[in-house]
Formats: C-alpha cells, sequence, structure tokens
C-alpha cells in the first residue's frame, strides 16, 4: 500500500469511527429465550435483572436448545412471530442459550440480525453478501439498516453464564486501565488480519496500551483489554486473566461451533474471564473481511460503543459468525470526538 493510499485509508477508517452516541440499551434490547428450557429461561430473568431491562422486552420463543443447528424453516417460523411481537424501538438482540449457534448455513446470531438468507452463506472460499451495518454510525440499526444485531448469552455452564452477565455489568464506564494484545503466530494461514494488527498499533498506541508481538500466544500477563490472534487452538489461557469487559478472539475454521473439539470453540475465551468473542460455525476460509477488524472494534470500544456494537460494527461478512458475549458491557464512556486525533 503506497503512502497516499495508506492515508487516504486512515481517514476513512477515522470518519468509521465517529458516532452520534450508543445506541443500544436496556430500553431498546430484547432477550430471547427457549420456552421449554428452564436454564434459558432463568438466565433470561437473571439478565433482565441485572441490567433494569423492562419485563416486556423477554420474549419466549420455540427454540430446541438440544441441538446445534436451529431448522430453516422453524427459524423462519419464529421470525414471522418476532416481526409481530417486537416493536420498532427494539434495535438489539440478546439470545439465552448456548445451543442452538447455527441456523442452516448460518449462525444463528447472524440469522436473527439480518434474516435468514443464503448469500451470507459461501461454500467453499467464496465471498457472502456484506453486513449494512459494517462500519456504521447508526445508532438505530433496525431503524437506518433493518437489522437487529444479536449476541448470545453462551458459556459452558450455568454459573459460567452468570459470570458472563456480570462481568459485562462490572465493565461499564470504569474506563479500565489494560492492554491490547494482537499476537503475529508462526500459522501464515490464520495470520490474514496481522496488516489490521500493525494498523490498530498505529492508530491506537497512544491512547490504549497496545503489544504487538510475535509468539504463539500470551502468557502471564493479567492486564488484558483486547486480545486478538489467528491460531486453531490458544495455548496458556490458564496462566493471564481478563478485564472485564475484555473481546478475544482466534481467526481460525470452526471456533464458533461452540460444542466442537476439532478446534478451540470461543467459548474458552469465555470460561478465561473474557466478555465477549466471535468465531465462525462453518468453514469461512481465511478471508479477514469474516472476522472482526481489530482496528475498528478496538476504535468503537475506546469511543464508548457497548460491546454489541463494536463488535458487530467490525465484521464485513457476518453471515457464518456466531457473536457470543453481554451485549450491553461498555467499559469506557462516551467521547466528544474519535480518540485518534
Amino acid at each position: 500500500m503506497t503512502w497516499r493510499r495508506a492515508r487516504l485509508f486512515c481517514g476513512l477508517l477515522l470518519a468509521m469511527l465517529a458516532r452520534p452516541g450508543a445506541a443500544v440499551d436496556t430500553s431498546n434490547l430484547a432477550v430471547l429465550y427457549a420456552a421449554g428450557d428452564n436454564d434459558s429461561r432463568v438466565l433470561a430473568g437473571y439478565y433482565a435483572t441485572r441490567r433494569g431491562i423492562p419485563r416486556d422486552n423477554v420474549v419466549a420463543i420455540d427454540v430446541d436448545t438440544g441441538q446445534a443447528t436451529m431448522p430453516v424453516d422453524r427459524f423462519r417460523r419464529v421470525q414471522r412471530e418476532l416481526e409481530a411481537r417486537l416493536g420498532d424501538d427494539i434495535q438489539a438482540l440478546a439470545l439465552a442459550w448456548t445451543r442452538p449457534y447455527r441456523v442452516g448455513c448460518m449462525s444463528v446470531t447472524s440469522a436473527f440480525a439480518l434474516g435468514f438468507d443464503e448469500r451470507y452463506c459461501a461454500v467453499g472460499c467464496k465471498a457472502t453478501a456484506p453486513s449494512p451495518y459494517f462500519g456504521s454510525s447508526s445508532a438505530t440499526p433496525w431503524r437506518d439498516h433493518g437489522i437487529r444485531p444479536a449476541m448470545l448469552l453462551a458459556a459452558r455452564s450455568r454459573p459460567g453464564a452468570r459470570e458472563l452477565v456480570d462481568r459485562g455489568v462490572a465493565a461499564d464506564g470504569t474506563n479500565p486501565p489494560g492492554t491490547a494484545y494482537l499476537i503475529i503466530t508462526p500459522d501464515r494461514h490464520r495470520n490474514t488480519r496481522a496488516p489490521r494488527f500493525e494498523l490498530a498499533q498505529r492508530l491506537f498506541g497512544r491512547w490504549q496500551n497496545t503489544v504487538l508481538l510475535h509468539d504463539d500466544a500470551v502468557r502471564d500477563r493479567h492486564d488484558i483489554l483486547f486480545y486478538f490472534i489467528g491460531a486453531r487452538r490458544v495455548p496458556a489461557l490458564d496462566t493471564v486473566s481478563f478485564r472485564p469487559g475484555a473481546i478475544a478472539d482466534h481467526l481460525t475454521s470452526t471456533g464458533g461451533v461452540l460444542d466442537g473439539t476439532r478446534q478451540m470453540s470461543i467459548l474458552a475465551w469465555i470460561e478465561a474471564g473474557a466478555t465477549g468473542s466471535y468465531g465462525t460455525v462453518i468453514e469461512p476460509c481465511n478471508y479477514p473481511q469474516k472476522f472482526p477488524d481489530p482496528a475498528i472494534v478496538m476504535g468503537r470500544y475506546i469511543n464508548g460503543d457497548t460491546l454489541l456494537e463494536a463488535y458487530w460494527k467490525s465484521v464485513q461478512w457476518p453471515g457464518q459468525g456466531v457473536f457470543v458475549g453481554e451485549p450491553l458491557a461498555r467499559p469506557f464512556r462516551a467521547r466528544d470526538a474519535s480518540v485518534p486525533r
């Protein structure tokens, strides 16, 4: 990239980071739970109580939590029912379960956000339809783009799900000290985001302590606020700890298969103490557009976005990827202008 193109690109990125204020809050987030699953119902109630979400915003739907993949015909029936029940004031969704994490060829969060559409799927190494919310400065995604970005309140256990909620709540407005770790590993196939790591360090290094490492993992660090890496599995998670509100993910093929064992599930990040993560449920190849852009995530989050907003706005092709975390976590107070000046 030439100097002139790099300067133009940075200018465009900073323009995307400009925002009028966080859109998603307790008044316009709906919490969905599986009608026949007591754990899902209890988690939804716990989340609504902790966050002060109105009772009318907690909605039971027909979801079978015994299945990893929700059938498309059932999803479309549920979607029609939701369209009739949710008002135009609802801008985003929290899904209070771990399974299902997939709808047909899409992730469950993308299906609920975008509607099931095979344009967001891919068989083999192909591009998919882009998200209209990518890089958006919109404060009302449903009104402006016709989507309700969604996030799973998922964990490996019932206590783990509650702890996830508690971390998100604890993070609010703390402006936490911490470090962004951007790891370039020897795995060249999973390092396609490396140029974005370098851009993030250049853009935000003055305002956010940012460490760019050439290694296979972070070890013995206890101040993690961001952790981005490309790897099938991430070692040494038992040696680190995360700040409340931390975001962490690894670029690999099936990190979003939440009950999978072939590669590390993103639930390992949640279990280790992260408050948000992202992974793909179907082979995406290594397109960086199908994964979070660290420069956008960091910029949005540092400037006061909720976790859900910052993460969703950072993925250009999200159809195959599942978002997990506490949607309303907002560690950084909104600023009058974007951090990079």
